[in-house]
């Protein structure tokens, strides 16, 4: 590709981004200082995460926190969709002709090149890189070899309640509160993707629709597109339910079960979905037990599910997940699984951190339903007595306190105070 080409390509792309800070209110994104204190020094930060959750807006931002010249380069661009690995230092150097050498580079849906993985590690020598991409192993290839450790993977996740909230609440204050409610029911009923609040439900159905196109069939060349789109919106309709491999396969009628288990596993590439396993000690018992899977952002239960109605218990329950999701982005040693007894007891969330279970949580919209509080809190003791666990939270729509039964204390708190203040 010739030097004048990339170099309006890239002052395009500098232009729009100028354009998008200087006319478009960013909202900030947690993490931000956590995530910077990686590029302190020469290396690699890769971000990642579901495409449209704001990968590129998090570069920028974190960008921004540094005096240095950034170079951004956006390879998710039509214009430079037929760049080789040999036109990737001819772009760098178009850069600099025009605006100077550049300590931090931003490499943006680097995976859209192929061999660009020896090219980022020869920069990052020398240079701090950011680099984004939309499936989880972008750094499983020779990336990972190069770099011997030397770089740091980022979970981005579409926004939070938190992140969106647009006043400084004080829990104490009742018009406060009232106002966190309303926010909570908006963004319980909406999603999580930084373009909904332009675009609506569309922007979602969209979304879904390039993570089984672009991410999944395309990406892995899948022949039998009806039946992993049928899977894939099976499981969105079931988020949070049981599944097993075999079921599905019986379900689909596909006689290889590896070949559903390969599906899965695209979709979790993808990071449409997430698959929690059932706690065990054992972890033969664990890798053979059913599993449960939740989606990425609750917008698609809302606007891609195909059950008739809503479940608003389920959507709260959808949201718990991806706030402890986000938890372990910032602790390795944190691990989400789910707790199921041979009596059908069951806790919605055990957190484990190290060799210990840290706490066992429960989500219930409604507790004001005497048998569904009995049947939640005796789950909550079940499993606290087998997992020696006494933190134990039943998170809820808006009941707040705590009992003691049993010599065990369970803390009710509401769940927009658990997202806010944890």
């Amino acid at each position: 590709m010739e030097t004048e080409h990339l170099k309006s390509n890239i002052a395009y792309q500098r232009r729009e981004v100028e354009k998008e800070f200087k006319e478009e209110k960013i909202i900030g994104r947690e993490n931000t200082n956590y995530a910077k204190n990686f590029l302190k020094y020469p290396n690699i930060l890769a971000i990642l995460g579901v495409r449209r959750s704001g990968k590129s807006t998090f570069s920028l931002l974190l960008s921004k926190q540094f005096k240095e010249n950034v170079c951004y380069i956006n390879f998710d661009d039509e214009r430079l969709i037929s760049i080789t690995t040999e036109d990737l230092d001819k772009i760098l150097q178009a850069f600099y002709e025009l605006y100077g050498e550049a300590e931090l580079i931003i490499l943006d849906e680097i995976q859209n090149i192929n061999g660009w993985e020896l090219f980022a590690n020869r920069l990052r020598r020398t240079k701090k890189v950011i680099i984004t991409g939309s499936n989880s192993q972008l750094l499983s290839g020779e990336l990972a070899t190069h770099l011997t450790g030397r770089h740091i993977d980022f979970i981005l996740y579409p926004f939070s309640l938190k992140e969106i909230i647009n006043f400084k609440p004080n829990a104490y204050l009742t018009e406060d509160r009232a106002k966190i409610r309303k926010q909570l029911n908006e963004y319980v009923n909406s999603s999580g993707f930084p373009e909904f609040g332009k675009f609506g439900s569309n922007i979602v159905v969209k979304i879904y629709e390039d993570i089984l196109n672009k991410d999944c069939l395309k990406r892995h060349k899948i022949k039998n597109e009806k039946t992993f789109k049928e899977l894939s919106n099976y499981l969105i309709s079931n988020f949070s339910s049981e599944f097993t491999y075999s079921k599905l396969s019986s379900i689909f009628r596909v006689k290889d079960v590896h070949t559903i288990k390969n599906y899965v596993d695209y979709l979790k590439e993808a990071f449409l979905i997430i698959v929690l396993d059932r706690f065990s000690p054992k972890l033969k018992e664990q890798v053979i037990a059913p599993k449960k899977a939740y989606v990425i952002d609750h917008g698609f239960c809302n606007f891609i599910s195909f059950k008739l109605s809503k479940d608003i218990g389920k959507i709260f329950e959808n949201i718990v997940c991806i706030e402890l999701l986000r938890k372990k982005a910032l602790n390795n040693n944190i691990e989400i699984y789910y707790w199921k007894d041979h009596q059908q007891n069951e806790i919605d969330f055990i957190v484990k951190e190290g060799q210990k279970v840290k706490q066992a949580i429960q989500v219930c919209y409604d507790i004001t339903d005497i048998k569904t509080k009995e049947r939640e809190i005796k789950s909550l003791l079940k499993g606290s007595n087998e997992l020696k666990c006494n933190n134990l939270a039943i998170i809820t729509e808006d009941r707040e306190g705590e009992e003691k039964i049993e010599g065990k204390n369970i803390k009710l708190i509401p769940l927009w105070k658990w997202l806010l203040i944890g």
